[in-house]
């Protein structure tokens, strides 16, 4: 008896270092029309799994033959060696134990647990892996962590303390109120570890080819040796990845200031004509000083062989979408200074002064938008629309970033330094080659636990109303330390002047979302109540508008309007004491 258990633990501590692939073709692949970046983050997992990963055999969870050759047409490509590649059909739960673990390429664990129960809860570990977690649908996912059978030898894999701070709001809510609704609040036992995503850096150009692509990209479009290029990657998508017109502002005035020639290539794609047409348009609106070039990142001779063309590599993200940010990590694996939104997880990503700039970011302060979950819940607004309103009151600062640009463009040593050490930190901290390692070790932990662990009402004044759909600036507040609220002081800028705001008004993307806010006399007279050198509290514009108001002040719509005009530039924020 002795014997048989000793020879059963044996065989599972040589699968403890790995696990099943659970593959849907969707959520592994770039090529399709719509790239998003959970599909590029699992692409590089998958091709870091089989080149870094030290088990023998790779084992694909797949519901159909047809879907597991699939797998095989992909991974074979990456095999440096003859590699055993076996099956596990998702219904096969005796084989999946085979492997110790399945990954799931999102957080949806619970469900999987409860196809586990009808197996053995000790048979094997899930492990998920967090993306966006800003929808109703993920955030559901989340909460039935609390309901479903998962087990102390589960685990979710935060990619960054950001998401895992999110993810645990999302828990402690819902517990509330299932601790008010039942009388015992649940515990959650998922293991929440931070592993951030990878990057596989030799994938990149180096050395002598880098040089070579950089010159004739540059020669192919027109752009001199001397002058500067600044890049963007992601998702040409205002309210889902990063809105551009503060970057078009901000780089607007570097140029002007430092009289250098400077481009800015976007690449990425348009999710659709509307948004293809206001990207087109806008440069010329914000930024006529700079040479705007727009190309598809789909393609992979793009989404590879570009980056030895810039300089500068910028991303100022300021949607609730985003959670790690992937386009940062590729930029310093190409040995480029970054200028990103200190912002989610891309406050983890560089050190500021040293792999380049943190740029802050400012929204208002939580209860601005519990009106926004609840249309949301209601299916009054689509999931577009509740992550875009968020967006349009979160300002990242300009002068900030028109600094950053200024000292980048003016110093080659300074790009030079700052690229080097991004190359270094995206080799030594993000290379998959020292990522996968850390999901192995994870796998190996799981598997213990497995073998020693045992299984296991009224609305709240100061909780989510909702837990599972929640006020965006009340779950997204610690993306950054600077909120808007009725001790902030405020000026006119400088810049709130005719032109800007005209443009301002007839571009769609800077519109977006104007119902939303206060009506425009009441913008105007809030504007008027303002002074460029004498700073006044948010209250008391709040009190001298709501006297001359016949209805209410909506205090959501008055927050997310100073947002607005903070985030373009109308209004400037008197800096706050730590």
């Amino acid at each position: 008896m002795a014997e048989t258990q000793k020879s059963y633990f044996t065989a599972r501590d040589e699968m403890s270092t790995t696990a099943a692939v659970y593959f849907e073709e969707d959520a592994y692949g770039t090529a399709g029309k719509r790239l998003l970046g959970r599909q590029a983050a699992g692409e590089g997992f998958l091709r870091g799994l089989v080149r870094f990963g030290k088990a023998e055999t790779l084992f694909c969870c797949a519901r159909t033959r047809k879907i597991f050759d699939a797998f095989c047409r992909q991974v074979t490509p990456w095999t440096s060696a003859p590699r055993k590649i076996a099956w596990l059909p998702t219904h096969d739960l005796p084989g999946i134990a085979r492997a110790g673990t399945l990954y799931r390429p999102d957080p949806n664990i619970g469900e999987l647990a409860w196809q586990r129960r009808f197996h053995d809860q000790r048979g094997y570990s899930l492990c998920g892996v967090t993306h966006t977690i800003a929808s109703k649908q993920m955030q559901q996912m989340i909460g039935d962590l609390l309901l479903s059978p998962v087990q102390p030898w589960d685990a979710v894999i935060c990619t960054s303390q950001a998401v895992k701070q999110a993810y645990e709001k999302i828990l402690d809510d819902w517990a509330e109120y299932l601790g008010q609704r039942i009388g015992k609040r649940p515990v959650n036992p998922v293991q929440l570890p931070v592993i951030p995503l990878g990057v596989d850096c030799a994938s990149f150009p180096q050395g002598e080819q880098a040089g070579q692509l950089r010159s004739a990209f540059r020669k192919r479009m027109g752009i001199a040796p001397e002058d500067i290029v600044v890049f963007f990657m992601g998702r040409l998508i205002f309210y889902g990845k990063a809105h551009p017109v503060p970057m078009y502002l901000a780089l607007e005035r570097a140029a002007r200031q430092t009289g250098k020639r400077i481009h800015l290539l976007q690449a990425g794609w348009f999710e659709n004509k509307q948004e293809e047409e206001a990207f087109l348009k806008s440069p010329a609106n914000f930024c006529p000083s700079v040479h705007c070039l727009f190309l598809d990142g789909r393609r992979s001779e793009v989404r590879y062989g570009i980056w030895p063309a810039a300089d500068i590599f910028v991303s100022l993200s300021d949607n609730i979408q985003e959670t790690f940010g992937l386009t940062p990590i590729e930029a310093m694996a190409n040995g480029l200074p970054v200028v990103i939104a200190d912002w989610n997880g891309y406050q983890e990503s560089m050190q500021d002064g040293v792999e380049g700039f943190k740029i802050p970011v400012t929204m208002p302060a939580p209860g601005a938008g519990r009106d926004l979950a609840a249309d949301y819940l209601a299916n009054h607004l689509n999931y577009s629309a509740y992550i875009a309103h968020p967006c349009m009151a979160t300002a990242v600062d300009i002068d900030t970033c028109v600094n950053a640009f200024v000292t980048l463009i003016e110093q080659p040593d300074v790009r030079r330094k700052m690229g080097e050490a991004g190359r270094q930190r995206a080799r030594t901290v993000y290379d998959w080659r020292n990522i996968i390692p850390a999901y192995e070790q994870l796998w190996e932990n799981l598997a213990e636990l497995r073998q020693g662990m045992d299984e296991v009402a009224p609305s709240p004044a100061r909780r989510a109303l909702h837990p599972l759909c929640q006020d965006p600036f009340a779950m997204f507040s610690h993306y950054t330390p600077l909120h808007l609220h009725e001790r902030t002081q405020l000026l006119l800028s400088p810049n709130c002047t005719p032109g800007l705001r005209q443009a301002l008004a007839s571009d769609w993307m800077t519109q977006y979302g104007s119902n939303m806010r206060l009506p425009v006399d009441d913008i105007e007279e809030l504007l008027a109540l303002l002074s460029p050198s004498e700073p006044v509290l948010v209250r008391a514009l709040i009190d001298q508008l709501t006297q001359r108001k016949d209805t209410a002040l909506s205090s959501a719509h008055f927050f997310r309007t100073l947002g607005y005009l903070l985030k373009f530039d109308l209004v400037r924020k008197v800096q706050e004491k730590k």
